[in-house]
């Protein structure tokens, strides 16, 4: 397994608080709207993995640099179909919208830490049994399948079955301002706090796919852990920028299981044939904005054709 130095892990920590303290106090004093603050917050992000990339470029060569552009485009797109997941599970809960930043902040706290583990994991085994990349080609490969199939209409609108589960072992409160609260003398969770478990969960269901995915792409991982950790850090501001627009994207998880599938082959072959990262991330922008441009064309001839 490669070693990175000390120095470098620390540093991107570092500026990851800092950013985050940026985005706090823009977030907390800024007298702009929602969608305004959620643009400079995406921009600001968006901007500061690019940097980054100019980071590893002059610390660790160009092919470390391009490899983290590669995995950091395609944990984004995966990222963007949890976005449809968070749209139904603040449905589900009902929970208001001024609620959802505190829920989606502590959500991405863990997904970081979760990431982490899960990245050392994959890597460690890997690096252990040769035999482990077919298992994460095949998980690629069900993930793409899945993409694929129609999902039914009642399955998405309903409750899941283990909130009234839960309900059963802890009393459960409305309240959606604190995610624990005292009600009658006693201590009950709250729905913020059961839609922060929700997430938490899909999270892990999303590493799955995820972590092979971009460990197709580099087995560095300093390299795999960064672009992972950049696009998940986004993923707050990109939910309340792209939040309208989602539902109008109605070819993008097309592109996804392509993406997904392009891993998966790409992990299975990897004796055989070599695909370089520079090629990686050109088939992954490619197959994604296909796939963007066709729904958002299709959308205005729509649009066109009702008016």
């Amino acid at each position: 397994m490669l070693v990175t130095p000390l120095n470098h892990w620390i540093g991107f920590h570092v500026g990851l608080v800092v950013l985050l303290g940026i985005e706090f106090l823009y977030a907390r004093y800024a007298s702009h709207t929602r969608h305004t603050k959620s643009v400079v917050e995406t921009a600001v992000w968006v901007a500061a993995a690019l940097s980054f990339s100019l980071v590893i470029l002059r610390s660790l060569g160009s092919e470390s640099a391009v490899q983290y552009l590669a995995g950091y485009a395609i944990e984004e797109s995966l990222s963007i179909d949890n976005l449809f997941v968070f749209l139904l599970l603040f449905k589900v809960f009902r929970i208001e919208a001024a609620r959802q930043p505190k829920v989606l902040f502590w959500g991405v706290a863990g997904a970081i830490v979760m990431r982490g583990a899960f990245i050392a994991a994959g890597l460690g085994l890997l690096a252990r049994f040769h035999w482990i990349s077919y298992a994460f080609a095949a998980i690629l490969l069900f993930a793409a399948v899945r993409l694929l199939m129609p999902e039914k209409k009642d399955d998405k609108d309903a409750t899941p079955a283990w909130i009234a589960w839960v309900a059963k072992l802890h009393p459960v409160s409305l309240r959606q301002d604190k995610f624990f609260v005292y009600e009658n003398g006693q201590r009950m969770m709250t729905m913020l706090f059961l839609a922060l478990i929700a997430i938490e969960i899909t999270d892990v269901v999303f590493a799955l796919d995820s972590i092979p995915a971009v460990l197709s792409i580099t087995r560095h991982p300093f390299i795999a852990y960064t672009s992972n950790i950049m696009a998940v850090m986004g993923l707050r501001s990109l939910y309340f920028l792209l939040a309208h627009l989602l539902t109008k994207l109605r070819f993008l998880h097309y592109g996804l299981a392509a993406v997904l599938a392009f891993a998966a082959i790409k992990m299975l072959a990897a004796s055989w044939i070599e695909v370089g990262p520079l090629v990686s991330l050109g088939v992954i922008v490619v197959l994604l904005g296909i796939t963007i441009a066709a729904s958002l064309l299709l959308q205005n001839k729509s649009s066109m054709h009702s008016s």
